[in-house]
């Protein structure tokens, strides 16, 4: 495989699984639960050889594989971005040097189909890549998320993650209410990119909280079904990494976010999204409005949760991460970085580094 763009590459065949696809680079489109098609990538980067010696596929049969070498990061890139944008690829070398690293393009971004929901069934866009990514054989999975990826990395977890999901799904009204943004999304695929909005919903996710039995059912097939929209896939995430995330929705508090809101909510801004920042946005309100990434930080254990933020973030000021620190509780840890702005563009490679060492060490 080779190619550095989404228009020109030749996409490998070799299936997960495999001795040869675990030690090559592989990229290939991924279908998500709702039938939307995901342009990822499959970089073995340090990786490479410590899992190709304790890989399922590889012939010698041994299974002692240092932990460092047989983890994989599945990287959620941000809002506008895709997984060919230099500030991505930057990002993906700094964790190559600890293990395996899949990026993706969301839906509605660089070559995927379908349009952008601003963070709601992206969800099921990660969890097509961390089922793929845990195809090649790796052990442990972390999922790294920056401001709109760092919101879908949390909600993410909180959706697919044994206990906490079981609880989720089987949980009292808001629970249930806030889980149908995913279940349906799962579910409906006759409406394959449903709900735009940008940032909290306090207000409007409360309104939700008396969901309809209906909607709770629907909502505990969906997230089952949309395990990464094969049957039998693993979704699941062993670490979870939130850079530069809201804490809640609709929030309009900085300039940056209310240009955001310009660009997804009126036609005129989704035309610049479209033929300018080549993101390509969906003209629907969320219905019903997904889980809040504060809600999702406290239903994530005891998978280990790392909060990052930078204390000259311009879209989120730090009450963001000291709020979803909060309700994530001892199972989080939060790192509030001296200088740092926002998202990918902002992260020094030496705190990706420290970022990447912290989710080795979770491993024991």
């Amino acid at each position: 495989m080779s190619g550095d763009s989404a228009g020109h590459v030749a996409r490998s065949t070799a299936a997960p699984g495999s001795g040869a696809a675990a030690r090559t680079r592989v990229r290939r489109f991924l279908r998500t639960a709702d039938g939307v098609a995901v342009d990822a990538l499959y970089e073995p980067g340090a990786a490479g050889a410590g899992v190709a010696a304790g890989h399922p596929g590889d012939p010698s049969g041994t299974s002692d594989v240092d932990p460092a070498f047989d983890h994989v990061f599945v990287i959620a890139h941000g809002f506008t971005g895709d997984l060919d944008r230099p500030h991505v690829r930057r990002a993906a070398r700094a964790f190559a040097r600890h293990g395996a690293v899949v990026t993706f393009s969301f839906r509605g971004h660089g070559a995927s189909g379908g349009r952008s929901t601003v963070g709601d069934r992206e969800v099921l866009d990660l969890a097509a890549a961390v089922a793929w990514a845990r195809g090649f054989g790796h052990a442990r999975v972390t999922t790294v998320g920056f401001s709109m990826g760092g919101s879908v990395v949390l909600r993410h977890a909180a959706l697919y993650g044994g206990e906490a999901s079981t609880a989720l799904y089987g949980g009292p009204g808001g629970e249930a209410g806030e889980a149908g943004g995913a279940g349906k999304a799962a579910t409906d695929a006759t409406d394959a990119t449903d709900a735009t909005g940008a940032a909290d919903a306090a207000g409007r996710a409360e309104a939700r909280e008396g969901a309809s039995a209906t909607e709770a059912a629907r909502a505990r097939a969906g997230a089952r079904e949309e395990a990464a929209g094969s049957p039998g896939a693993d979704a699941r995430t062993d670490a979870v990494i939130s850079v530069s995330a809201p804490a809640r929705w609709y929030y309009r508090g900085t300039a940056p976010m209310r240009r955001l809101h310009w660009l997804v909510m009126r036609p005129t801004g989704r035309l610049v999204g479209r033929w300018g920042l080549r993101t390509r946005i969906h003209h629907r309100e969320w219905d019903p409005v997904p889980l809040s990434p504060v809600a999702a930080a406290a239903r994530i254990a005891p998978v280990p949760l790392l909060i990052v933020h930078g204390d000259r973030d311009a879209y989120f000021p730090l009450d963001h991460p000291r709020m979803l620190a909060a309700a994530a509780g001892d199972h989080g840890e939060l790192w509030l970085e001296p200088g740092m702005g926002h998202a990918e563009n902002a992260a020094p490679d030496p705190l990706l580094d420290r970022m990447a060492r912290w989710a080795i060490a979770q491993a024991g």
